[in-house]
């Protein structure tokens, strides 16, 4: 669908704004900022809405999105006095109030004869693919949240590790967290059939805990259940969901396999509770949360330092701020092995665990071993999409680009909405640099920032490419942000942290930052 209005055409699958017969050039967060006005011209749309839509959530800055409105007016001939397009309503948010002409696919200049993208709905897997929504907090009580928030990712985890399922991503599915979203929506934006969704009241020493699976294609309600328990049997009670959801679902699996949901929870219910705090951070993304997640998962390992998810998660996380260059590698490996193995000690069959040991391998470039530990943690949990993602780093490491690229695909199919997933797109951008494919790998690192303008990797991969394509202007804007993200950057960092295992890929890597202009 192609909106005409005045003398502008907006284009959404083509990514295009034409004035006249004049290509309007429009940052990516500007030109889905006005595409979403448009879209939703027949209602106010609240600061919120702007954050959930654009910014996947993420708290931006009331300068920052006054400033992407403010250019967003200016693309279409706008301005904040005159606010003839896009309306500013006083305490309540912005409204597109231009006359819109919708036209259907007819509209594109010549010589634009491409076929049209496809459309945004997700197709269905070939698994029952299933969602489960972040449990309501029926508490009162918002410090509450990551009680409820811990009991679905609980039972994601359980469903996960079922191989006759297809079930999204934690960090997917908690975009929907506090927004009121019809779940037709949900399933046509995840890719899924059935949603699972609830709610958890905390009172005292006594939970309640009320779930619903529902078949989206039909609209019924499959299966739903109350459960009252003394707090003390909420693991208990988390098992007893997974295994009825199962049951609904596919009988005949449950039958054949008396599926059971079985975990390991940790000697100590503080322990767990701060785990869920430490993951609610961890999920964030950003130096300063991983800073909290890291204290709290230490303080949870002292109350029970054989809980080996707060073992894997640790060991994950100290590898990731390494990797984004928040911490000195070389203290983060001997402390990240130390957790990862004190994970895999207590529970070898902790896909966390596994996971935090393969970036440890990988990154002390123990090639084989890495793979073998992503490989684990997949067997474990094919559903893992942070394995799944830096599998294919790993991958991507040994030369194996075409693997690489497709793992990291993988990863973003299994959480197409996840915090993580500039991360994926920067993997699949470094696999398509080493095949060679220059213009594929800027498309990519360039939709990774478009995400998360302050990931190092892809600031990385997009100088190389840039460099290596000959864009010298992308190239030397993209070296200035890079800089500024990391500004230890050189080529004998690159050489030295970057654990590339053949000379070739080393060699064409560091060759792109060379004629980026990096020294």
């Amino acid at each position: 669908m192609t909106f005409q209005f005045e003398d502008f055409l907006l284009d959404p699958e083509r990514r295009e704004l034409r004035h006249a017969d004049t290509l309007v050039a429009l940052e990516p967060q500007v030109f889905d900022l006005l595409t979403y006005l448009v879209r939703n011209r027949e209602r106010v749309v609240t600061r919120d809405n702007l954050l959930d839509a654009i910014w996947n959530g993420r708290v931006v800055s009331e300068s920052t999105l006054t400033s992407r409105i403010n250019a967003a007016r200016r693309a279409v001939g706008d301005n904040g006095e005159e606010q003839r397009l896009i309306r500013t309503v006083a305490r309540k948010g912005v409204r597109f109030v231009g006359a819109v002409t919708e036209l259907a696919g007819a509209a594109r200049p010549a010589g634009t004869d491409e076929p049209p993208a496809p459309p945004t709905g997700l197709p269905l897997p070939d698994r029952p693919a299933i969602a489960v929504l972040p449990f309501t907090n029926m508490s009162g009580e918002a410090g509450q949240d990551y009680f409820s928030d811990g009991i679905s990712e609980d039972i994601i985890t359980a469903l996960s590790k079922l191989r006759w399922f297809f079930v999204i991503a934690r960090n997917s599915s908690f975009i929907y967290k506090g927004r009121t979203v019809h779940l037709r929506q949900v399933a046509e934006e995840l890719g899924v059939r059935y949603v699972v969704e609830g709610s958890v009241r905390k009172d005292d020493e006594r939970v309640r805990i009320t779930a619903q699976l529902n078949d989206v294609a039909t609209g019924s309600h499959l299966w739903a259940e109350r459960y009252d328990r003394e707090l003390a049997d909420v693991f208990a009670v988390q098992d007893e969901i997974t295994e009825a959801i199962v049951a609904a679902i596919e009988p005949q699996l449950y039958a054949a396999e008396n599926f059971r949901a079985q975990r390991k929870p940790p000697d100590s219910m503080d322990a767990w509770d701060l785990v869920m705090r430490a993951l609610s951070h961890y999920w964030r993304v950003t130096r300063q949360d991983h800073v909290v997640a890291q204290a709290l998962l230490e303080k949870a390992i002292a109350l029970d330092p054989t809980y080996g998810k707060a073992l894997g998660l640790l060991g994950t996380s100290y590898m990731f701020t390494a990797h984004m260059g928040w911490m000195d590698m070389a203290i983060a490996i001997p402390a990240a092995e130390r957790a990862a193995r004190a994970a895999i000690r207590a529970d070898d069959e902790d896909a966390w665990a596994h996971n935090a040991l393969g970036h440890v391998h990988l990154f002390a470039r123990r090639f084989e071993d890495s793979l073998a530990e992503f490989e684990t943690a997949l067997r474990l949990n094919p559903n893992f999409a942070l394995a799944q993602g830096y599998h294919g780093l790993a991958l991507g490491y040994c030369g194996r680009w075409q693997e690489a690229d497709e793992a990291a695909r993988r990863a973003i199919r299994l959480s197409p909405r996840d915090p993580y997933a500039p991360v994926y797109f920067g993997i699949a951008a470094y696999a398509r640099f080493l095949g060679g494919d220059d213009e594929e790998a800027i498309r990519l690192a360039q939709e990774a920032l478009r995400q998360r303008s302050d990931f190092v990797g892809a600031h990385r991969v997009l100088t190389a490419a840039a460099g290596m394509a000959g864009h010298r202007e992308v190239a030397a804007a993209a070296l200035r942000e890079l800089r500024r993200a990391q500004p230890n950057v050189s080529l004998a960092w690159i050489a030295e942290f970057m654990p590339i295992k053949l000379a070739a890929d080393r060699e064409r890597y560091l060759e792109g930052f060379r004629r980026a202009g990096l020294t």
